[in-house]
């Protein structure tokens, strides 16, 4: 994923720090009602819900927020009927832009988003334009310097990861999602520290853009992702490792 893997480990080092408590908190909460909604309540047999979960845990979620979220999406608390939108368009160089909505109201979110995108140097598109692009994959970081690439290799392939990638400052794990939690616990066990994991949506093809263009790009997806309604971005740009450093 190039540069787009890079940002994701900024992203999660930096999050804490910048994101506010309570408007990650309700999105966090948001994820986990409408994933326990569309399959299975018991997160072991919904990796999406358990995804859910475990990031609701990472920013450190109080374990009764989580069980409200799961019983509201049962029926058993009062809830908001939400629904996940996948939203499309292009950044600044013909960047391919996908947003994860989950919005209560189709038409505000569209309106929002379009307004993001127009200001910022991208569009929105129409269904279907981009969406195509990307595969739906679990992604691991570790830092290279916290272990060696054949300690990482080794473990990763145990767990049934799909590839792992040198990807200058840090090694990029490819999982099935469905492999997902055993390869993360295979480098758990093996002692190697992880920098970000994430079930996520992986370009086929990532975009070269450097300059302007990536300063754009870069503010395109701040402004997307603090957005009330959005959940995750995902982008098939390829920036270097020096740009992106410069909003870490």
């Amino acid at each position: 994923m190039g540069g787009h893997s890079h940002w994701k480990g900024i992203k999660e080092k930096k999050g804490a720090a910048d994101a506010k408590r309570g408007k990650l908190f309700a999105k966090l909460l948001r994820a986990i009602e409408v994933s326990a909604r569309q399959g299975d309540p018991n997160p072991e047999n919904n990796p999406t819900l358990a995804d859910a979960i475990q990031r609701a845990k990472d920013a450190s979620m109080p374990k009764d927020n989580i069980d409200r979220a799961i019983k509201r999406a049962s029926g058993d608390l009062a809830g908001e009927n939400w629904e996940r939108v996948f939203y499309e368009g292009y950044g600044a160089g013909g960047v391919a832009m996908l947003c994860d909505a989950l919005t209560n109201n189709r038409n505000r979110t569209s309106q929002d988003l379009r307004a993001i995108f127009r200001k910022h140097n991208g569009s929105l598109a129409e269904p279907g334009a981009v969406q195509w692009l990307f595969d739906r994959k679990g992604v691991i970081l570790v830092d290279k310097s916290a272990a060696s690439e054949d300690d990482v290799m080794t473990a990763a392939l145990e767990g049934g990861a799909d590839d792992v990638h040198d990807d200058e400052s840090e090694l990029e794990i490819v999982t099935d999602p469905s492999a997902f939690a055993d390869v993360k616990a295979a480098l758990e066990k093996a002692g190697i520290p992880i920098l970000s994991a994430e079930i996520t949506m992986v370009p086929q093809n990532t975009v070269p853009v450097d300059g302007a263009d990536a300063r754009a790009v870069l503010k395109l997806m701040e402004a997307l992702e603090d957005h009330d309604d959005v959940q995750s971005v995902y982008a098939n740009f390829d920036i270097p490792e020096a740009v992106l450093a410069e909003v870490g």
